[in-house]
C-alpha cells in the first residue's frame, strides 16, 4: 500500500460516515486497503461480494439485464446502503457503496474492459463508469485502477476531496454522475412510496422504498429514522419499545399500555403499524391516513411493510415489542408457520439473534384472562418473553369488540 493510499484509508476512517461495501468482479483490493488500516472498524459496517449469479439475485432481489452496468451499480449501493440502515446501531450516517466490473482475466475476453461504482446515501447518489484501455495491464494492474476508484468514491461520499491517482492513460474515459433524490421529505411522497406495490423504475418488481417511515405527531414524516431527542430515544432501537398492532380503532387500552411500559422500562415507546397484513390485502392510501389520525396526541408511529415479528426484528434490532398474551401464542406456535415447527424455530432464532425480546400483557379470552404462564413456551426461547404482570397492567377491551359495536 503506498503512502496516498494509506492517508487516504486513514482519513475515510476518521470521517463518522458508516459503509456496506459491495465488489463484484473487481475491487478486493480497495477492501484489503480499508481493512489493513487501524480504524476499519469505524468505517466498515460490511463488506459483501456477490460475485457469483446466484449471489448477486440474491444482493439484488433479481436478476439483472447486465451484470456490469451503472443501472446495476447503483442497486447494488441501493441495497447496501438499505442494509447499512438496518446495521447501523444509532443514527450514524450510512453509505452504500457497490463495484461491478469485468477485468482482465486468464482468458481472451470479447467485450470491454470496465468498472461501473455507485455510493448511495441520503443526499442521492453518485455513478462512476470507467472503460479501460483493454491490453495495457494485466488484471493487477486493472484491479489496481478500480480500487483506487473505489477508495476515491467513498472518500466523496465522506466529503473529502482527495483524488488519487488512476493511473489512466489516453484512451480511457471516466463519467461522473451526481443525482440527488428526488422530493426525498415529501410526506406524501414518502407514503405513497412505502404503500406502493411497485415502482416503475425498477421494471415493475416488488420494491418498498423506504423500509418504514417514522410518523411524528404534528405531522412530519421521515424516512428510514430512529425517532430523535426530543422527544424520544437518543440511541438506537434498544432504546425503544414498540408497540405493534392494527389499530383499527386505536382505543385506550393502547394508549395504557403504552404508558406502562414506558414506565417499566424507562424508554420511550413508539406504535408500529404495518400497511402488508400475511392474510389481508394491503392497506390503502385513505385507510393508512384515517389510522394515523388517531396518534395526533403525543405518540410516534412507525409505518412498516413488515407483517412478521421476523421481518420487524430485522429492520429494528435490539428492540423490545409489545404484544398481547394472543400474540405470543401465534410466534409460539407451529399451526402460525405452515404447521412447521422448525420455520417457528428458526424464526424465534433470528428474532433471538437481532437482540429483541416481548413484553406480554394479559387478555381475556372468552371469559377468562389469560397471561405469558399460560402460553407453552419452548424451553430455549423462555428469555425472549416477560410477562407484563396484571397488577400494572389489565385492559378487558379489544378493537375486535369496538369494531363490532360500531
Amino acid at each position: 500500500m503506498d503512502s496516498k493510499v494509506h492517508h487516504l484509508v486513514e482519513r475515510i476512517h476518521a470521517s463518522p460516515k458508516l459503509a456496506v461495501i459491495a465488489v463484484a468482479g473487481a475491487g478486493g483490493q480497495a477492501l484489503a486497503w480499508l481493512l489493513g488500516v487501524p480504524g476499519a472498524s469505524r468505517t466498515v459496517l460490511e463488506a459483501i461480494v456477490p460475485y457469483g449469479r446466484q449471489s448477486m439475485v440474491e444482493f439484488l432481489g433479481h436478476e439483472p439485464a447486465q451484470f456490469v452496468s451503472p443501472e446495476t451499480a447503483r442497486e447494488m449501493a441501493e441495497s447496501a446502503y438499505r442494509r447499512a440502515l438496518r446495521l447501523r446501531e444509532a443514527q450514524e450516517p450510512v453509505v452504500g457503496l457497490a463495484c461491478t466490473a469485468t477485468i482482465a482475466t486468464d482468458r481472451p475476453k470479447r467485450g470491454e474492459h470496465r468498472c461501473c461504482i455507485a455510493t448511495w446515501d441520503d443526499a442521492g447518489v453518485t455513478t462512476y463508469n470507467l472503460k479501460l484501455a483493454k491490453g495495457q495491464r494485466d488484471r493487477p494492474g486493472e484491479e489496481d485502477v478500480v480500487s483506487r476508484l473505489i477508495l476515491r468514491a467513498l472518500a466523496e461520499a465522506c466529503g473529502i476531496e482527495f483524488k488519487l491517482p488512476l493511473g489512466a492513460v489516453d484512451t480511457e474515459q471516466l463519467e461522473v454522475q451526481r443525482t440527488a433524490h428526488a422530493n426525498r421529505q415529501s410526506p406524501k411522497d414518502l407514503l405513497q412510496r412505502l404503500l406502493a406495490q411497485t415502482d416503475e423504475e425498477s421494471g415493475g418488481r416488488v420494491r418498498a422504498v423506504p423500509l418504514y417511515v417514522a410518523v411524528y405527531p404534528d405531522g412530519r414524516m421521515a424516512a428510514d429514522e430512529i425517532p430523535p431527542d426530543p422527544p424520544l430515544a437518543k440511541g438506537g432501537w434498544g432504546d425503544l419499545a414498540i408497540l405493534p398492532g392494527s389499530f383499527n380503532p386505536m382505543h385506550q387500552g393502547h394508549e395504557r399500555l403504552a404508558q406502562v411500559v414506558s414506565e417499566m422500562l424507562g424508554i420511550q415507546v413508539v406504535f408500529e403499524l404495518s400497511v402488508v397484513n400475511v392474510d389481508k390485502p394491503p392497506l390503502e392510501e385513505v385507510e393508512v391516513r384515517r389510522r394515523l389520525r388517531q396518534f395526533q396526541c403525543g405518540w410516534c408511529v412507525i409505518l412498516t411493510r413488515a407483517p412478521t415479528f421476523r421481518e420487524k426484528a430485522a429492520l429494528f434490532p435490539g428492540c423490545t415489542f409489545i404484544i398481547g398474551w394472543d400474540t405470543a401464542v401465534r410466534l409460539v406456535h407451529p399451526r402460525y408457520y405452515g404447521g412447521r415447527e422448525e420455520t417457528m424455530r428458526a424464526a424465534l432464532a433470528e428474532i433471538q439473534a437481532a437482540g429483541c425480546r416481548f413484553l406480554v400483557a394479559g387478555r381475556v379470552h372468552e371469559g377468562v384472562f389469560h397471561t405469558l404462564a399460560d402460553v407453552e413456551m419452548p424451553q430455549e426461547f423462555a428469555d425472549l418473553f416477560e410477562a407484563i404482570p396484571e397488577s400494572r397492567f389489565r385492559a378487558d377491551i379489544s378493537s375486535t369488540q369496538l369494531r363490532s359495536t360500531r
